[in-house]
């Protein structure tokens, strides 16, 4: 057919197809697909690609492309970049999608890291992670052993784990290497706190005691409680020593000198612990800067200014219950903005500047279960049989770990969590070394500790 006749052909047929119903035009576009041999069907599919598929994260600016994979769900991320090389590509090109689904798995986001393929891989290996906590399969467990009578003080800091026992000794553990750094002879230690030069103790004998490690002398001692010593804190820079005790009272001494500056009265309990920590909100009480003094008993907790005057007065006295019905669990935390302590009924929160409740946490048996250390994202709890890791914004246990026969301690000294940055955000380099160490009935040192992440 001549090309003038064909067009002509082709505008009548065209005409006459549009005047078809849809039905009309499908019998007509079947017809001509069992009259098409091989190269009008290839033609045929080239063209329909082009215009039924069309890859829109190739054809949207990438802009638009990230907003909307912002919408998509990280399994669903994950599949999409297996679609092809192009989407592969642009998918892990866009930091903000990465980085928020690290932040709905509890990871800590360094904006100032800006490479997508950093994000996507700090994913994957969050994803990993929180997995192994949901398949008890995060941690693993160690022991140290070396005492030869029950351990009822422990304390951490910077890899290393300080223990005092009735063997009348005090030892110093490399928590990686499990190896003893120092072992010094002591008395009694119900608690204990250390820096790299001394060893601060507290004892059932009513005295405090300040040891070096590198010769094992006692280089200072504190006499003036009646009672044993259960708590104790102190600050080089402020050459103060603070202790809780089972007298009822608080004692503020001079840390290098050993003399008792103050003794603060009021509780009506063993005091259980003690905490010497700066303040970093301002309210009508105190400024920011201000050193505070936080001790608690078993049903309260009382705000102090650390002074040299003789019988300052409390600032503030915090408690769950005014009938005194309910206890509070011996742990205590504050970190210049808030005070957590968990109780009978949950953990409770209070912001410092106000002292109002913030938060209340409660669980289906929260007797039975403790605090050990609270965070912005995870909380850390445990019980008798179980090591818990609670993400904060849902208030659910995202995973746990089996913990043995362990043994028990009303103060709450023969237990502690280990380093815990990690509760504020994973980052890829916090869930590493000591979650959660214990004393043992045969006298060892049981620890838990993050499995190196694969």
């Amino acid at each position: 057919m001549e090309k003038a006749a064909f067009e002509g052909w082709l505008e009548s047929v065209s005409a006459s197809y549009l005047t078809l119903s849809d039905q009309q035009r499908n019998q007509s576009l079947d017809r001509l697909i069992s009259l098409s041999g091989a190269v009008q069907l290839r033609h045929l599919s080239n063209g329909l690609e082009t215009l039924l598929k069309r890859d829109f994260l190739r054809l949207l600016p990438l802009e638009l492309a990230f907003y909307l994979l912002r919408w998509l769900d990280p399994d669903t991320l994950l599949t999409c970049c297996l679609v092809c090389k192009q989407w592969n590509k642009v998918i892990s090109a866009c930091t903000e999608v990465w980085q928020g689904v690290c932040q709905e798995l509890g990871w800590r986001i360094d904006d100032a890291i800006q490479d997508p393929l950093h994000w996507k891989h700090i994913y994957l290996k969050a994803r990993l992670r929180t997995r192994q906590l949901r398949g008890e399969k995060a941690f693993e467990t160690s022991s140290l052993i070396g005492h030869s009578a029950r351990v009822y003080a422990l304390y951490y800091k910077d890899g290393l784990l300080c223990t005092g026992s009735d063997d009348l000794s005090a030892k110093l553990w490399d928590v990686r290497t499990g190896q003893c750094i120092y072992g010094i002879q002591t008395h009694t230690c119900a608690t204990v706190k250390f820096d790299e030069q001394k060893l601060v103790t507290g004892s059932f004998d009513n005295t405090i005691a300040c040891w070096e490690w590198s010769t094992g002398a006692r280089i200072q001692q504190f006499r003036g409680h009646t009672g044993a010593v259960f708590s104790v804190d102190y600050n080089d820079e402020l050459d103060t020593l603070v202790s809780g005790s089972a007298d009822f009272s608080v004692k503020v001494w001079a840390l290098s000198a050993g003399a008792c500056l103050n003794t603060l009265t009021g509780h009506t309990e063993w005091v259980t612990k003690v905490l010497l920590q700066r303040c970093e909100v301002e309210s009508m009480m105190h400024s920011p800067g201000d050193y505070i003094l936080l001790s608690a008993d078993k049903y309260e907790i009382k705000v102090w200014p650390i002074g040299r005057e003789i019988n300052c007065e409390c600032l503030k006295t915090l408690s769950v219950s005014e009938d005194r019905s309910v206890c509070l669990q011996p742990r205590l935390q504050f970190d210049g903005r808030y005070i957590i302590c968990s109780s009978d009924l949950g953990v409770y929160q209070w912001d410092f500047a106000s002292f109002d409740i913030l938060r209340v946490i409660k669980t289906h048996d929260f007797a039975n279960l403790s605090l050990l250390s609270f965070g912005e994202v995870f909380a850390l709890l445990f019980d008798h049989s179980y090591l818990y890791v609670m993400d904060l914004r849902t208030e659910n246990i995202t995973g746990r770990w089996p913990l043995p026969a362990y043994r028990k301690s009303k103060r709450g000294s023969s237990f502690l969590p280990g380093a815990t940055s990690w509760l504020n955000g994973l980052d890829g380099q916090n869930d590493s070394g000591l979650v959660f160490a214990t004393s043992m009935p045969d006298h060892s040192i049981h620890l838990v500790l993050w499995k190196e992440n694969g």
